[in-house]
């Protein structure tokens, strides 16, 4: 079986969870309310010879457009910049940020790649540069670039905690203590540091160190409560939850409003599986002006994921969330949470429903149109996506997810030309990055295929294989439609090998298997993998019961081949090929 673009495509987006959205918007806020229009100087770093009059006049139409929020004429106002300056620094960082407000992590990095190489000494770009590996997350290259900033700039010491806490976030608890120790020496127990070092401690598990240093955060501030909270969440990661739900009734009645409180107590609920009192609790959350809008949208989106809360309780989170969105009117990453929770309910249509309202008030929520595209996606409502992912092609013409859906959308309807001529865009847009490039030559091959081009398909995944031949999913591909072609079968069934080898379980890939192996005539080891696949399938799939029918038929046992044809046709009404191998195999 060909695995589907949906499962290949979802793979690749869903590395931006909200947490890199709040960071992402935060990063956005914090570059562009700055006071300064530019990191540094007007003329930042810049070739020797050019019309610095023309220049001037450019760059500062560029930032008025861009403050009006025409970003489109800002951009071409900054391209003029860079062919008159190329070494202009300036120009490369603002073209990143309205980038980035677009949703292109990818040429975001590259311009701000340039901009570092001009003048890898300033602050803004380090940091804006470590958020968008963050974002992609590759966390090794963000604490380079926070390490560079930090040991460049010691002064400001909020580098080093963040830096503390990269560490920690990437499991390198010893480095992180490091950094939290040689604070606290510095500067005694404290609120900053030392809180950052019992987290840190938490994250080791290493609880006794964090216990007694949440012990002396206490004594030393006995008026913030807030360190109670820590004190249960040890407790509670120690396993005594006595302790922890003893401690947390306390800071309830003390403190019932506090946001660190209600946080830490609806941790413990969702642990402890405790999802009635979680959802009274949730309904108060919602409520809180005090607790800022990133606190909640961390909540709700790790419950929006959490399979068996959504199962359980799914449908009374909608009220709670719609509170939010009230007292938040303003906060585009907010307005995501309910589509995301109506997905997850299988509410697509709902979802659809909600983000083309989002969409409507606010055209320039960029991921508000990215998940419109990704549920059309879900539902194969391809005209729909096809249709909405040009209208967001058009609108952010650098962003590859929209391009690629387009692609998507028009193959599906049969409109190949667009199809290749948004993947051809996509192409470019995909710059040096293996994982997009190889989405790009997945589909295109695919498109090529369904275009009766077998020979432009086939040479398609050629040249996927030549830049990676280890992805097992263009190597499946790849192989079935060989199967389906009868050629190549010795070099198809090497490849399906090479794939199961990885993935052992996967049914998909067995699939693609055992019908090579039915293609090589190799009829009883097919049927041995046919019987694992439909003995270890999560959910009926035409797909299997119609290829194992093929098998039993090649071994003359009709009577079950006909029952597992039809059995295909009970779940996929469009086998019509099947009828007819059903009355020859009657008779």
């Amino acid at each position: 079986m060909k695995i589907s673009q949906k499962q290949r495509t979802m793979n690749l987006m869903k590395r931006s969870s909200y947490l890199v959205l709040i960071m992402f918007f935060i990063l956005v806020t914090l570059i562009s309310c700055s006071k300064r229009l530019t990191p540094e100087k007007i003329s930042g770093t810049r070739d020797k010879l050019y019309n610095s009059s023309a220049f001037d006049y450019l760059f500062v139409e560029a930032i008025k457009f861009k403050l009006l929020g025409n970003v489109g004429e800002a951009m071409k106002y900054l391209e003029q910049c860079i062919k008159i300056n190329p070494g202009s620094d300036a120009a490369y960082y603002q073209i990143a940020q309205i980038l980035m407000a677009g949703g292109d992590v990818n040429n975001t990095k590259k311009y701000l790649l340039k901009a570092y190489s001009a003048d890898n000494k300033n602050i803004w770009y380090l940091m804006m540069l470590a958020g968008t590996y963050y974002q992609q997350n590759n966390m090794d290259s963000a604490i380079i670039f926070y390490q560079r900033a930090s040991d460049l700039y010691p002064e400001r010491e909020n580098l080093k905690i963040t830096l503390g806490n990269l560490y920690s976030e990437s499991k390198k608890y010893e480095k992180a203590s490091r950094i939290f120790e040689e604070l606290n020496t510095k500067y005694g127990i404290n609120e900053t540091s030392t809180v950052a070092a019992v987290k840190n401690y938490i994250e080791a598990m290493q609880y006794d160190k964090a216990l007694e240093e949440t012990l002396a955060l206490s004594e030393k501030y006995p008026e913030n409560t807030t360190y109670n909270g820590l004190l249960a969440e040890i407790y509670r990661d120690k396993g005594d939850n006595e302790k922890a739900a003893e401690i947390y009734d306390k800071m309830m009645q003390s403190n019932p409003d506090n946001p660190e409180t209600q946080l830490s107590l609806c941790d413990f609920l969702i642990k402890q599986k405790k999802y009635d009192e979680l959802l009274s609790l949730l309904n108060i959350v919602a409520l809180n002006s005090e607790m800022p809008p990133e606190q909640k949208i961390q909540l709700f989106s790790g419950l929006i994921e959490n399979k068996e809360i959504i199962k359980t309780a799914g449908e009374k989170l909608i009220l709670p969330v719609m509170v939010i969105e009230d007292i938040n009117k303003d906060n585009r990453v907010v307005k995501l949470l309910r589509p995301d929770l109506l997905s997850k309910l299988g509410k697509y249509q709902e979802a659809a429903d909600r983000l083309e309202q989002i969409i409507s008030e606010d055209q320039e929520n960029y991921y508000a149109w990215e998940k419109l595209l990704l549920v059309y996606f879900d539902i194969k409502d391809y005209k729909r996506l096809q249709e909405r992912a040009e209208d967001c092609a058009t609108k952010f013409n650098r962003s590859f997810l929209a391009k690629l859906l387009y692609a998507t959308g028009a193959a599906e309807n049969k409109d190949y030309k667009t199809a290749l001529e948004e993947l051809r865009k996509a192409g470019i847009l995909a710059g040096n990055n293996k994982e997009a490039i190889m989405q790009v030559l997945s589909i295109k091959a695919d498109v090529y295929y369904k275009m009766k081009d077998y020979s432009q398909a086939f040479k398609t995944y050629e040249e996927a294989i030549k830049t990676d031949n280890s992805d097992i999913t263009i190597l499946n591909n790849y192989a079935y439609y060989l199967a389906e072609q009868n050629i190549k079968l010795k070099e198809a069934e090497q490849m399906a090998e090479q794939v199961i080898m990885k993935e052992p379980e996967n049914v998909t890939f067995l699939d693609t298997y055992g019908w090579i192996l039915y293609k090589r005539n190799k009829i009883r080891e097919a049927q041995k993998i046919f019987e694992k696949i439909l003995k270890n399938a999560e959910k009926p799939d035409a797909e299997y019961y119609e290829h194992y029918g093929y098998i039993l038929k090649k071994k003359n046992d009709c009577k079950n081949a006909i029952e597992y044809w039809n059995k295909a046709l009970g779940i996929d009404t469009t086998k019509t090929n099947l009828l007819k191998e059903i009355e020859k195999c009657g008779k």
